[in-house]
């Protein structure tokens, strides 16, 4: 068991990690990142890559979150089922070494809706503990695959997940609609547009629209941000069906929850209120102090 005063939190995940050294008032003292994630690395490569870090960062105790800990990570760390709070997700870290651990996600065993979440469950713990989030409510996390969290009492108590992210960057890489989404979503008309139109309910019978008018001469204007804005706007759309009135807070890259706060705003058809934005990193962070502190 280790301390909580100064540490190194580590967010890996599939495609990259990000590394904090944090000093005892909270502060970051410092960062690394790089595209070393768990996709790009063998089994074996672990214990020198936290070594490095080390190297890197400094001899102090480290904590793990996110796809390190899955069945192509590190360790396949057994997920702690919901409901789960802090008190829940801290005692089942596994220790790789005495000062090395790695933090459970949380899964949803329901034969009706299975959900798996790594990482997020740090997010959510480091924003509600920073008071960034009330201990009822619904949370957004938009990423690869984003994920709608509903809490209560302190603790996630369901959520589901859409693969709108990952969706997106296949249209982009591999579909026939390549050259019209190529380059950077962005809030704005374009994706407006497309926002409104998933409201129809069908954005797989309208994304081909980008292609047609591209070859008749008529294009849609700022194809990336219309085809980010038919993802999210439907992905919303279905989100908040069952939780009328119900506006979410928003954890992650700040970017990327610009669009869902754009789409969330249009959906509902009021403005959305920036105090429900909360930056990822810095939930991150948080939310591995707080596990530390659990454990103390």
């Amino acid at each position: 068991m280790i301390g909580h005063e100064r540490f190194i939190a580590v967010d890996w995940g599939t495609t990259n990690r990000r590394a904090w050294r944090m000093g005892p008032d909270g502060a970051v003292e410092d960062v690394f990142e790089d595209d070393a994630g768990v996709a790009a690395l063998p089994s074996g490569a672990y214990p020198s890559e936290v070594e490095k870090l080390r190297q890197r960062l400094g001899d102090l105790p480290m904590l793990l979150g996110g796809m390190v800990g899955s069945n192509r990570g590190w360790r396949d760390v057994p997920y702690v089922a919901c409901p789960a709070a802090v008190a829940d997700i801290a005692p089942a870290i596994v220790w790789m070494d005495e000062r090395t651990g790695i933090v459970p996600g949380v899964c949803q065993n329901r034969a009706d809706a299975p959900e798996v979440m790594r990482g997020e469950e740090v997010q959510i713990i480091g924003a509600m503990a920073a008071g960034g989030l009330p201990a009822d409510g619904l949370v957004c996390l938009p990423g690869t695959h984003a994920k709608w969290v509903c809490l209560a009492g302190g603790r996630i108590e369901s959520f589901a997940t859409w693969m709108t992210g990952e969706v997106f960057a296949l249209l982009g890489r591999h579909s026939i609609l390549a050259p019209q989404i190529a380059g950077k979503a962005q809030s704005g008309s374009g994706f407006a547009a497309g926002v409104a139109q998933a409201q129809s309910g069908d954005p797989l019978g309208r994304l081909f629209r980008l292609r047609a008018g591209a070859l008749l001469g008529t294009p849609i204007a700022d194809g990336p941000s219309y085809a980010s804005g038919l993802l999210i706007g439907a992905e919303v759309r279905a989100a908040l069906a069952s939780r009328q009135g119900d506006t979410p807070y928003l954890i992650g890259r700040p970017d990327l929850c610009d669009l869902y706060a754009a789409a969330i705003a249009q959906v509902q058809d009021r403005p959305f209120d920036a105090h429900r934005q909360i930056d990822g990193g810095l939930a991150f962070r948080e939310g591995i102090r707080a596990v530390l502190k659990e454990l103390a």
